[in-house]
This record gives C-alpha cells, structure tokens and sequence, in this order.
C-alpha cells in the first residue's frame, strides 16, 4: 500500500508577487522544501539587467529557510531558440544569457537550477517531415548555434537548461536534440498539457508515452490539465490527462524529475496538489 512518504512531492510555478500575496502559497512552498520555478523573467523587459539583479536578490530574501529546488522559466516571448536570423539569435542569447546569469544568482554560486527553454519543433515541422520542406537538419543546426554559449555558461555554474515540448508531436525528436548537445547541462522537459493538446488536436502519442520518451532525460514536468484541444493550464482533475497512467510511467524513471504545477490561476496549484493527495498519486 502507497503511504505518503513514499509519494513524490510537487513543486510550484509562480511569480514572487504570488508566493508573498496569495493565501496559503508561502505556506504550501515551505512545508515540504517543495521546489519552486520562478516566473518573474518571462515579463518582457524583466530579463534585462537592472530588472534581474533585482529579482534575484529579492528571491534569496524570500527564500531564506526554503530548502527545495530553485529553477526559472526562461524568457521565451518572440524568442525562438532556433531562430536563422543571426542578429535576432544575439538577442535571444542576450536574453536566455540573463536569465542563468539571474538563476545562478539565486543560486548563491552553488548550482543546482533548471531553466526552462521552448523547444523549436513546430506543428509545421511536424507535417512537413519527409517532404520537400523537411526542415530536421536546419532545426538542429540552427539550435546549435544558438545554445552553444548558453550551455557553456550552463555548465561554468553548475545549472540546466532544460527544453520544454509546446507544439511537439514526436517526444523522440526533442530528447535527441537535447543528447546531441552531449552535456549535463542540456535535458528534456515535458509539459503535460501541451503533450495532450498535441495528442488530442495532432495525433500525437498519450502523455504516458511522452514520459516514457524522456525516459532518464526527464529532468522536469510542468504538471497541467487540459482537455486536449488547447494549451489550458487548469487545475490537476478539471481535466482529461489520464494521470494514473502518467506518474505511473514518471515512477519508472530511473530519478523522478521536478514535478512543477504550472496553473494559468496560481490558486489551482493548492487545488491540484489536494487532488493529487487524494487520489494517492503525489504529495
């Protein structure tokens, strides 16, 4: 019989206004060191460095005592990741450079966060493999050139740029990707509700498989419900992700990867991990 203690604990998404002003949040951060991902530097104009200084100063303060993980959500509006413009691919490494240089802050030079970064496969792509406008080869080239500094800051600071599924219909592609950059430093994330609107909307294989897809890559979830049509972010249960299915796949994996509960309403987070309790699924 499952007992709580072996159940695997649940982290939160949130922007530091959140974690100090929503009733219970704090709380719920501080009772089980639960992980955190910072959201504050996916504002535009927040990853530039009179912005992020502050921000990570202000996040060690609040997190005095929080013995969790600590990781960011990378900046990612406009900014593609395998972008062929070179002078818009300085900006984008201008931006996601920020972005570790503000995790490695938070971090007090001890290492240890993830940032999370938008994979480059596309709906697009999905359906033009094998066609005249096969784009594979460019997709990997092009992110390449672009990642390459960014890992090797990643790895200088002992941090982990993780590459999170958004319109992706085949999870293989994305975790290839990340292993040819044959670093530590460069892992997979999978976002569940995007992995069951591309299942639900594109054909795309079940949540479970996506896991299974990771496989020892897996370093990070973002834990979401949605029916299967579009991106929701709903609370864990309002939704039609067959979850059983999924931690049964996640507690397969050689190391449980940081299970972060990622809700359009930062309040759903404390509804889901209720959810999830009671169903005896996660604590």
């Amino acid at each position: 019989m499952t007992t709580a203690n072996m159940l695997p604990t649940v982290g939160l998404a949130a922007h530091l206004d959140e974690v100090e002003s929503v009733p219970g949040l704090r709380d719920f951060l501080f009772d089980r060191d639960r992980d955190l991902e910072i959201r504050d530097l996916v504002i535009l104009g927040r990853s530039e460095p009179d912005h992020w200084h502050a921000i990570a100063a202000r996040a060690r303060r609040m997190l005095d005592g929080h013995r969790g993980r600590v990781g960011i959500h990378g900046p990612y509006e406009g900014l593609m990741i395998d972008t062929p413009d070179p002078e818009i691919r300085a900006i984008v490494q201008k931006r996601m450079q920020n972005g570790l240089l503000a995790l490695a802050a938070m971090q007090g030079g001890k290492g240890g966060g993830h940032m999370v970064v938008h994979s480059p496969y596309t709906t697009w792509h999905s359906f033009n493999r094998g066609t005249f406008y096969d784009d594979c080869a460019g997709i990997h080239d092009r992110t390449h050139a672009c990642l390459a500094p960014l890992v090797r800051l990643a790895e200088a600071e002992g941090l982990t740029l993780v590459i999170e599924n958004c319109e992706d219909n085949d999870p293989a592609e994305r975790v290839a990707l990340a292993a040819s950059f044959n670093s530590p430093a460069v892992r997979v994330s999978l976002d569940t509700g995007h992995a069951h609107y591309a299942h639900g909307a594109h054909g795309a294989p079940p949540v479970d498989a996506f896991v299974r897809a990771g496989g020892a890559a897996l370093a990070h979830v973002h834990l979401q419900d949605a029916e299967g049509w579009a991106d929701r972010h709903w609370a864990i249960g309002r939704g039609t992700i067959r979850w059983h299915a999924v931690f049964q796949a996640l507690a397969a994996l050689p190391e449980m990867p940081r299970l972060i509960l990622e809700m359009a309403n930062v309040r759903d987070a404390l509804v889901s991990a209720r959810w999830l309790a009671a169903e005896a699924i996660a604590q």
